[in-house]
């Protein structure tokens, strides 16, 4: 009974709710705690870190950090090197995954993962009320109702940060009786055996890779050809670290990834039957096979927010949000973590955020808790100002090192704005789309971006007058934004701020 009578946050009333332990909800609490916004963190897990304490099935992430990089671990430079710690506003909070990596690779394996999030949770002091189930919302005057295994909690925002940890299939007759990812088993049991993956994407890719010297034959399939991340230039694709499967197909190994809509999935007496329907090359499948797994991905355990009227889509998998992350459709309740790849953003020249993953929604949960601050609880976040002759090397500095625009181009940016009375304002990092579509002072807003060449290159958005003009610099071969030439582009632009 002491346990339980010591434990943090009990049932009762709160600015915010925070609900899920995973890196998103340990983030925001993190980011809110600086703040001094004061807020309850509850978690049906009995410690935190959320899928990857389970997650993914063979072990190892797709994305890395480096242990020894061009920056110390302890700045903020490094996180561009570190795609998977959170972030410490202090140095002993920083580059923490790195610290339990073995040496034997720079993708860090699952338990690397989990103990860097628990040391980021235990020496960034943030604490979770563990065992606590959220159950229901309702609403309650102008905030909410968090119903609990543990009792109420009366809040005046919500953030859910649950992950898209919710198995989903779609609807195709016989997949009921096919086991999803979750459920994959041991790779002894798949030893000399044909085995039909459905889906091609990471998850897939990634049954695919760690069965490759246990299956006789391999087979992925789903109807649009398989988007590589190593082609598209794109985070939200197929990650190299599992493409031996498609090497394997291109150069006629046997394994084969092919584009076909799957028809129906029969059990017969021997393993399954899948009939499927070719799309890039037309025509009728048949593939007789011992095992099936459903790599068709999650989404997104909402409980009862859409009775509530929390608008969803992408098949009813992800909540729809605003720039800052909240629901479109009910004001109070904001989201963090991987469900924030619901904020679509400008999705410049047809790619999405990196908010799918740590190293893009980790910013997205700092830049949510400083909204939240300032919005909700009238607490304004320090601003720094600028001399006029310091703006330039400021912004261009960005632009090479701000992790933050590397790790979420053209989705998130570097603002500042121009007070007649304050002076040059540092505004922060800030949802690009907000920027884009909402008024404001005279500001600039600056970001990295990548084009339909695969050229990346800096792009600013200039704010005078309501409207807003976007330009773009030039490349660099080796990524360095802070030559003679950018600082005179970047100066140009400038010239009608500063004149």
């Amino acid at each position: 009974m002491a346990e339980l009578a010591d434990r943090p946050f009990p049932p009762g009333d709160y600015p915010v709710v925070v609900v899920g332990s995973g890196p998103g909800g340990l983030q925001v609490s993190s980011s809110l705690g600086q703040l001094g916004v004061n807020h309850a963190l509850l978690s049906e897990d009995e410690r935190p870190a959320g899928m990857f304490r389970r997650f993914p099935f063979f072990q190892r992430l797709i994305t890395w950090s480096k242990p020894y990089a061009p920056f110390d671990r302890k700045l903020r430079e490094y996180e561009w090197y570190d795609w998977n710690s959170l972030l410490g506003e202090e140095p002993e909070h920083r580059g923490l995954v790195p610290e339990f990596m073995d040496g034997t690779s720079y993708f860090p394996s699952r338990v690397e993962m989990e103990r860097g999030l628990e040391a980021f949770a235990e020496r960034r002091g943030v604490r979770v009320r563990s065992g606590c189930r959220w159950e229901s919302t309702r609403p309650d005057g102008d905030g909410f109702v968090v119903t609990t295994s543990d009792g109420e909690y009366r809040c005046r925002a919500l953030v859910v940060a649950v992950g898209m940890t919710e198995p989903w299939k779609p609807d195709i007759p016989g997949l009921e009786h096919v086991p999803h990812y979750v459920e994959t088993e041991r790779p002894e049991a798949y030893a000399d055996r044909r085995v039909f993956v459905i889906g091609k994407r990471n998850s897939g890719f990634e049954i695919a890779d760690g069965l490759l010297p246990w299956a006789r034959q391999l087979v992925l399939a789903s109807p649009r050809p398989a988007k590589l991340s190593i082609v598209v230039a794109s985070v939200a694709a197929a990650r190299a670290r599992y493409l031996q499967p498609y090497e394997d197909h291109t150069l006629g190994g046997g394994t084969f990834v092919i584009d076909a809509a799957i028809e129906r999935v029969e059990r017969v007496a021997d393993g399954y039957r899948v009939s499927c329907t070719g799309t890039t090359v037309p025509g009728d499948l048949v593939f007789h096979v011992d095992r099936v797994i459903a790599a068709t991905g999650f989404g997104t355990p909402l409980r009862d927010l859409p009775d509530l009227g929390v608008a969803t889509f992408y098949q009813d998998r992800l909540p729809a949000q605003t720039p800052y992350w909240e629901s479109a459709s009910v004001p109070g309740i904001f989201f963090a973590g991987s469900i924030t790849q619901g904020s679509i953003g400008l999705k410049k020249y047809g790619r999405p955020s990196g908010s799918a993953s740590v190293h893009g929604f980790r910013y997205n949960a700092r830049a949510l808790a400083e909204h939240l601050a300032r919005t909700r609880f009238g607490v304004t976040p320090e601003v720094r100002t600028m001399e006029r002759d310091e703006l330039v090397p400021f912004l261009l500095s960005e632009m090479t090192h701000g992790p933050e625009l590397w790790h979420q181009q053209a989705y998130l940016a570097r603002v500042v704005t121009f007070d007649p009375a304050r002076g040059i304002l540092d505004a922060g990092i800030q949802p690009l789309a907000h920027f884009v579509d909402t008024s404001g002072p005279d500001a600039v807003a600056i970001t990295v971006e990548t084009d339909d060449r695969n050229e990346i290159r800096p792009a600013v958005y200039c704010r005078r007058g309501g409207t807003v003009d976007e330009h773009r610099l030039e490349g660099n071969l080796l990524h360095d934004f802070e030559t003679a030439e950018h600082r005179a582009q970047l100066a140009g632009l400038l010239e009608g701020y500063l004149g």
